[in-house]
């Protein structure tokens, strides 16, 4: 393991080096990655950087490269944003990058090590994102992980000639907790 941050079973989070810059611009502009973000525009290499370098400077954001422990392969990135210390509260997100790691449980076990550090680390009460409503695996991994539904936000985000709803989903400290336990409602 490269520089471990966050620890799972089969992926480990790490600060994102400049050195990752070209697997994220690949990953961010592949054309069935970035049908799932909220981004509109390419990105190129300045843009990473420009990224990455404010992040050493973000009071309110922490972006991780996720790596797989077996051979320190690069799968993607995740991050909490958005971080509000006094209402106690951030923003989710994660990408998995190359298509051949979807669906074999990278994105599920780093957004849970990212909210069991939002809320054991960070004292966080409210984890919060958005997804797209067609995300269909996105919303699984989420409400894998405990978050719920609390809002829509119709016709939010135009896309392939037409508007999609954007789901807010959310998890609580004490439902983490619950859903920690088994206590699943």
């Amino acid at each position: 393991m490269n520089n471990p941050f966050l620890i799972g079973e089969q992926v480990y989070l790490r600060p994102i080096e400049l050195e990752d810059r070209g697997h994220l611009v690949q990953w961010l502009n592949h054309p069935e990655i970035q049908r799932l973000t909220l981004r509109a525009r390419p990105l190129d290499l300045d843009d990473e950087t420009d990224y990455i370098q404010g992040l050493r400077q973000s009071q309110t954001d922490i972006a991780l490269l996720i790596a797989a422990r077996t051979d320190d392969t690069p799968l993607g990135c995740t991050g909490l944003h958005q971080i509000d210390g006094r209402s106690r509260h951030a923003a989710f997100g994660i990408t998995i990058g190359p298509a051949q790691h979807w669906g074999k449980g990278y994105g599920t076990e780093a957004t849970r090590l990212m909210v069991q550090y939002a809320f054991d680390t960070l004292n966080l009460n409210r984890v919060w994102l958005h997804v797209l409503e067609y995300n269909e695996r996105g919303i699984r991994c989420y409400e894998k992980v405990g978050f719920k539904k609390e809002g829509l936000l119709r016709q939010e985000h135009f896309r392939d000639g037409r508007y999609w709803d954007t789901h807010l989903m959310a998890i609580l400290r004490d439902e983490w907790l619950a859903h920690r336990r088994g206590d699943v409602q």
